[in-house]
């Protein structure tokens, strides 16, 4: 099917628990409202216009016909999607502005076919994470400390997770890669003194893993099964520990 219809189906797969988690996240640190449902499938629907969107930049032009239907169909499904998530709770709109700058970085990483580069990977990260506070916001949730707390936490994570997988695979065997992988993760331990106790373990294995885990070769099947694991562990721990 990819074959005769490119564009259709990302296969960026590690991409899927960078949508879904902060989504979930944010839905269960308020509670479940109607507009989660539109809400939600405008977050997946947009992440398709958008992956759609990255391979017709960086397409040569005369290729770049064939990634038109998909860009159109998940453009209009994402739009009317959105609308009606704001015709549901309309102050929603008011989170737009902060995905402009991941959005615009992302599209400009296509367009220079770097968009497997450290700093987009960084970028989107970042994005994806915000959706913790559209979620939250649109379940009606009032603690904004907390509501910040986890995007902050999920952020931290999910930014490592760019580095230690880039150590896994496309950059294994890096020097550079690896110090800053440790680097990162023994920063984002010690800011969790800040948060919790049981954070600041649950990071500290994490900078164990960035350091041990890249002297074998895992298969990216393995790499992305421990992900899972880490990301169900580390959301959980965060929804307990702030709540």
């Amino acid at each position: 099917m990819s074959r005769r219809a490119p564009g259709w189906i990302p296969n960026q797969h590690g991409a899927w628990a960078m949508l879904a988690t902060p989504l979930l996240v944010g839905i269960l640190a308020s509670r479940p409202t109607w507009a989660h449902l539109p809400l939600t499938a405008f977050w997946f629907l947009g992440y398709f216009a958008f992956f759609a969107a990255g391979l017709w930049l960086k397409a040569a032009p005369a290729r770049r016909a064939r990634y038109l239907p998909p860009l159109r169909t998940y453009a209009a499904a994402a739009a009317a999607l959105g609308a009606l998530t704001l015709a549901l709770e309309s102050r929603l709109i008011r989170w737009t502005p902060l995905f402009a700058l991941p959005l615009g970085v992302g599209l400009y990483a296509s367009k220079v076919r770097d968009e497997r580069s450290l700093w987009s990977g960084l970028t989107t990260a970042a994005g994806s994470c915000l959706m913790t506070l559209v979620a939250y916001d649109a379940g009606h949730g009032a603690d904004w400390t907390r509501a910040w707390l986890l995007t902050g936490i999920l952020t931290a994570y999910f930014a490592g997770t760019v580095f230690y997988v880039k150590t896994m695979i496309r950059e294994r065997g890096e020097a550079g890669y690896l110090a800053a992988s440790i680097a990162f993760h023994a920063l984002a331990t010690i800011a969790m003194l800040w948060v919790h106790p049981a954070l600041v373990a649950l990071f500290a294995l994490l900078t164990a893993r960035a350091a041990i885990a890249p002297r074998f070769a895992l298969s990216p099947k393995l790499v992305g099964i421990g992900e899972a694991f880490a990301t169900v562990a580390m959301a959980a721990t965060a929804l307990i520990v702030t709540g």
